[in-house]
């Protein structure tokens, strides 16, 4: 009976021990994934449709989004055989049917039989090949010793402890380590989506919250019988705690973000003192003797999570920089005011913990393209990889036996989506769509959309790209310059954008579109977010001291100012008339929390947008202005106010304390409730686009060498 193993290329995939090899070496492929592979090299040559894949992996009454789990199964398969979805090497795209196995396998039947004896040679060549066989002998062990020497990545082994379709993300645990908490989810940080509890290790996953705000950052209460969390709800952030049970949730403390228990009176979290300025402090169960224990130096800084070590003299902060961006984790001690040094990678930190002993620290921290988990011995240790792969590790728990780690492996895809009154469509593009510095754009008359790509290979920063609205071919835009933000010249003729320099700077640039000239250097400044003002110059944030600013230069360098005197946070658009930037901006004294805020670039005072926290955008023909009220969740796509401007870009009357999360379209007279919360506007509310992200991610225990 013929074994079921197929080999193609370096691979080798053996079907009845479910494990795919590359030069022996055992490749991370989960159980979706590797079924649909198995099936497409089982007919290997032959269409296979997706009507059959999602009847084979999910079978006909199993109700959940296929079309997401195939292009999610198809991407990892894509991940561990090193494969180009525009020139495969293994598995073809038929474009509306389904996939092709093309490459060349050796079928079961023809792999080699078992050696049979040869005929014993000559005894005058059995005395030479007794040379060649001593001699290749040496070089064996010689080389078996020197393969045994040299440093090898740690051998972890893992564990599959949740199977969604979908996602599960920010695993917590009880503190005996019976219970795991999760957020069901795409987002790893903040999301509008739910929490659930799962008993170790094959209970059932359980919902334990309804609750349609952003929250993060899950802890358990020292008996186990609660779960505290992270709120987004206006002034600022607050803990709410909830039954593992389940049921409504509770105020824990306001002002709180990132909250942990030192002892079962003693609270760690972060709280902001001004602005978004976040911090570490300790205080008691009720939010009395408040302590600092430490803030970042820049007022953009946040640190969102702390870690206590297990004699609690040291914690590690998990914070953002002065862009808003991930920065390496930090060491902190607990008793000493501010002592404190980074540590880990030399990479965004995103989650942290501590051995139960104290001797290790760990992190999930990204370098080359992807997030993985590290350890490093305390003090002193250098960083150490634990994980590999073209998958991504998001989230960190530490099991009090301290022998693995339970932390969510997966990868997710974006894509371009148009809207129009003949419904919902997809646009191409192949990597992932980076909206953090500069969300996509319409061009004016909408027949372009301008966006940042992230492509392979690994380590590549993402290019600016656009695509054609209406037969949806996309093309780089200047092929092979990474960039961190871009605005495009209301006229469609010219691009300012960032680049990064070294030492953590920044340049601006100005290129024409069409690459009829090469790209000039604005003069000698550097900042983010930049965008075309209403009198030609440039306009964009730049970081001075402590503190961002909204500043102005002219193209050729000169003329370097201030548009306003006070400091700002982030930028987030600007009106298509140049009239009016959004922008978040610190409180003013005797106001809790910052305010997102339109500023007048020709002068005036600024008009305060939302109570809370939103996203500020505009049409491209600048007759709407578009609020975002509820956020996307995994069961819902969000919500967003289309809110009508007057002309020449005046503002309706607007709530004096803002709009409130959640509001309805009665808040402002005239306002339409728009069915997404992230959507790209276009000139009218019949027209927009929006990135889908797929995100296919699941719990793993890690067992630690």
């Amino acid at each position: 009976m013929p074994v079921a193993v197929f080999e193609f290329g370096d691979f080798k995939l053996d079907c009845d021990r479910f494990e795919l090899t590359r030069a022996g070496r055992s490749l991370r492929l989960e159980r979706k994934p590797m079924e649909l592979l198995i099936l497409l090299a089982t007919r290997n040559g032959q269409l296979v449709t997706r009507t059959e894949i999602a009847g084979r992996l999910w079978g006909t009454e199993v109700f959940v989004d296929t079309e997401h789990g195939i292009n999610t199964a198809i991407r990892k398969i894509r991940h561990a055989l090193g494969d180009d979805s525009e020139n495969p090497r293994f598995v073809q795209t038929v474009t509306g049917k389904g996939y092709r196995f093309s490459a060349p396998i050796v079928p079961p039947e023809q792999l080699p039989e078992p050696a049979v004896a040869a005929p014993a040679p000559p005894r005058r060549e059995l005395l030479a090949w007794s040379v060649v066989a001593t001699l290749c002998s040496i070089f064996v062990i010689v080389g078996v010793v020197a393969f045994r020497s040299r440093p090898r990545p740690p051998q972890v082994g893992y564990t599959q402890l949740t199977d969604f379709t979908d996602s599960a993300v920010s695993p917590a645990l009880s503190p005996d380590g019976r219970m795991l908490a999760f957020i069901r989810g795409s987002d790893s940080f903040m999301s509008a989506d739910q929490i659930y509890v799962k008993m170790l290790p094959d209970g059932e996953a359980r919902r334990v919250t309804d609750d349609k705000r952003i929250k993060y950052a899950l802890a358990f209460s020292p008996n186990g019988s609660e779960i505290a969390y992270t709120v987004m709800e206006a002034p600022n952030f607050s803990t709410d705690t909830v039954s593992v049970l389940g049921g409504d949730p509770h105020l824990f403390l306001k002002n709180a973000a990132g909250l942990s228990w030192l002892t079962s009176d003693q609270l760690l979290f972060s709280r902001i003192n001004s602005g978004i300025h976040l911090g570490v402090v300790t205080a008691n169960v009720t939010g009395d003797q408040v302590r600092e224990i430490y803030f970042p130096s820049h007022e953009r800084g946040m640190a969102h999570f702390s870690f206590p070590s297990p004699d609690h003299k040291w914690i590690l902060v998990v914070e953002m920089n002065q862009y808003g961006g991930w920065a390496p984790c930090r060491l902190v001690a607990l008793e000493g005011r501010f002592q404190t040094k980074s540590l880990g990678p030399i990479g965004p930190c995103t989650a942290a913990g501590w051995s139960p002993d104290g001797s290790w620290m760990y992190f999930a921290a990204a370098l080359q393209g992807h997030s993985h988990l590290w350890r490093q011995h305390f003090p002193d240790g250098s960083p150490e990889q634990i994980t590999f792969g073209p998958t991504d590790d998001q989230g960190l728990a530490v099991e009090p036996s301290g022998h693995s780690l339970i932390t969510s492996i997966g990868v997710e895809q974006s894509d371009i989506w148009i809207h129009d009154p003949t419904g919902d469509r997809p646009l191409s593009s192949e990597g992932e769509v980076v909206t953090y510095w500069s969300p996509p754009v319409f061009s004016q008359n909408d027949s372009l959309l301008y966006y940042l790509l992230q492509r392979e290979p690994e380590g590549s920063g993402p290019e600016l790209w656009r695509t054609t609205a209406e037969s949806g071919k996309s093309e780089p835009v200047f092929p092979g310059i990474s960039m961190l933000g871009f605005d495009v010249s209301p006229d469609g003729k010219r691009v300012v954008y960032v680049t990064s320099a070294p030492g953590g700077k920044t340049h601006l640039w100005l290129a024409p579109v069409d690459r009829s000239l090469p790209p000039t250097r604005v003069g000698n400044v550097g900042g983010l977010s930049p965008h075309f003002g209403p009198n030609g110059q440039i306009v964009f944030q730049r970081t001075e001291g402590n503190a961002n600013y909204l500043e102005q230069v002219r193209p050729d360098g000169s003329a370097l100012s201030k548009v306003v005197p006070y400091s700002i946070i982030e930028i987030q658009s600007i009106s298509p008339g140049r009239r009016w930037l959004m922008a978040v901006v610190p409180a003013p004294p005797g106001v809790d929390a910052p305010a997102i805020m339109a500023i007048p670039l020709d002068g005036g005072p600024p008009r305060r947008v939302c109570a809370g926290y939103c996203i500020a955008t505009w049409s491209s023909s600048g007759k709407f202005m578009f609020i975002s009220v509820e956020a996307p969740s995994r069961t819902s796509p969000g919500r967003s106010l289309a809110i009508p401007v007057g002309p020449g870009e005046s503002l309706p009357d607007l709530p004096p304390e803002g709009i409130e999360p959640l509001a309805d379209a009665s808040v402002v007279p005239g306002a339409q409730s728009v069915p997404r919360g992230d959507l790209v506007p276009g000139r009218d509310l019949e027209h927009f686009a929006y990135v889908k992200t797929t995100v296919h991610r699941n719990l793993y225990r890690v067992s630690l060498p």
